[in-house]
């Protein structure tokens, strides 16, 4: 069953396809052609992480609903338009109530763990007051106005959120890779001001070799042509190029055996024509342009194969795409450093945004500066005032020294008595006759008898 699909390397899920149900197609293959072992059947394969995050909710979800029979009868019929537009999401409310109750709780997990990153952030900024029913709303993978129960609403949202982050994630990564590659040229001409002309010469000569070194690689094959699925072929499942066959070798590629190609499965059989260009040991290669390459070819074979755009590669688009004439006689590839990746303005408006940045840091930092200087004097502020007072306990402990006073306690009191001296009520009291002892030469007086009275 098929309920997502893997994305590229940064590991994503297909959700304009998820749910989607479909039986691999059977294909005789002549298994002592092919090197290595298969997938068992029955096998699991591990879905990468999406790069969403709402990654784990999404995945324990769908996990969830397939255990649900009606479900999965549901999913074996119902098409992409069907699942973008809501519709399958009603079937929510006919699934056991085993599987509604596991979902409940997975959702208040998830409000849980959303909240506490909110109040985390908020925390952050040092912010009070926050409401968190309101910092909810920027989440559209569910109902939050609801965070008991997981009803359709809340799977109709988590699919449309999923749809739409997945597809708006290549342009990101595109956006991110040119704001990479402007970065490492504005360093290198940054770096290049700070040394003398000699030394500056010398850089740049050393920058074209590199550049020119680069650029010195074998011809790559145009991605998803005979040519470069041959090679694949050949030297990846150790076959005949001469009995190169599209249905086997869809078969041999389709690693689930879930009867499509998906988007990381398409990326695996360029890395041949990766290797001709990028070698993580030599210093003139970036793997981070490797993958952006990967990328692109993943891109341009979708664009070409996927009928259906349903970004999955079925046999029958891809017995389709052998047929066209761009299949056997494609236009060369151009890869990435033969082409121009910004201009000019668009490096220096970045510059400028860079420049705004760093004034902004700057200012920041100033900031900081100052109120730690304040902080530092008010603490040695107080430093000098308790000095101060502590000197001033001092001289009047030494003056009462002087008088001939005790020093006091620290609420006044005497810290001891001198002899004779006893406070009101400390007097010790002895009953005549008493057995208590009498101090050292003191005499007693005699007792006088009342009943002998003299005029």
């Amino acid at each position: 069953m098929k309920w997502l699909s893997v994305l590229p390397q940064q590991c994503l899920l297909l959700i304009p396809c998820l749910l989607m149900a479909l039986e691999a197609v059977p294909i005789d293959i002549d298994k002592t052609k092919v090197k290595g072992e298969g997938h068992a059947e029955g096998e699991k394969v591990e879905n990468p992480d999406t790069g969403l995050y709402y990654d784990e909710y999404l995945r324990q979800v769908i996990d969830v609903l397939e255990t649900d029979k009606h479900f999965r009868e549901k999913l074996q019929t119902a098409d992409i338009e069907e699942i973008k537009s809501g519709k399958l999401s009603r079937e929510l409310d006919l699934v056991s109530h085993h599987v509604r109750t596991r979902l409940d709780e997975l959702k208040r997990q998830e409000v849980a763990r959303l909240r506490m990153l909110i109040k985390a952030k908020m925390d952050s900024v040092q912010d009070t007051g926050i409401d968190h029913q309101a910092l909810l709303k920027q989440f559209e993978h569910l109902n939050h106005q609801n965070p008991d129960t997981f009803e359709p609403k809340d799977l109709d949202m988590l699919i449309k959120a999923a749809t739409s982050d997945l597809e708006n994630y290549d342009k990101t990564r595109h956006e991110e890779f040119k704001k990479y590659e402007m970065m490492k040229e504005h360093e290198r001409r940054e770096y290049l001001k700070t040394l003398d002309e000699e030394k500056r010469k010398r850089e740049e000569s050393k920058f074209e070799e590199m550049k020119k070194k680069h650029g010195d690689h074998p011809k790559v094959h145009h991605p998803g042509s005979k040519d470069q699925l041959k090679e694949v072929w050949e030297e990846a499942d150790g076959l005949d190029p001469n009995e190169f066959d599209p249905k086997t070798f869809f078969k041999l590629h389709d690693v689930n055996n879930d009867g499509f190609l998906d988007e990381q499965e398409l990326e695996a059989l360029f890395t041949k024509e990766l290797e001709k260009v990028y070698d993580p040991k030599n210093e003139e290669d970036d793997m981070v342009e490797m993958e952006e390459e990967r990328l692109r070819m993943r891109e341009h074979v979708m664009n070409e194969v996927d009928i259906n755009k349903d970004r999955l590669v079925t046999l029958d688009e891809f017995l389709r795409a052998t047929e066209k004439k761009e299949f056997l006689e494609p236009d060369s590839w151009e890869t990435l450093d033969q082409q121009q990746l910004f201009t000019e303005d668009e490096l220096k408006e970045f510059e400028n945004h860079i420049s705004q940045q760093e004034d902004e840091l700057r200012k920041k930092a100033e900031e900081l500066q100052k109120q730690k200087e304040e902080l530092q004097r008010q603490h040695d502020q107080l430093q000098a005032q308790k000095q101060e007072l502590q000197q001033v306990v001092k001289q009047m402990e030494q003056k009462k020294l002087q008088q001939g006073n005790p020093p006091s306690g620290p609420g006044g009191e005497l810290k001891f008595q001198p002899p004779g001296e006893h406070k009101v009520g400390d007097t010790p009291k002895h009953p005549v006759g008493g057995d208590q002892p009498l101090p050292p030469g003191h005499v007693q007086e005699p007792a006088v008898r009342t009943d002998q009275v003299h005029p």
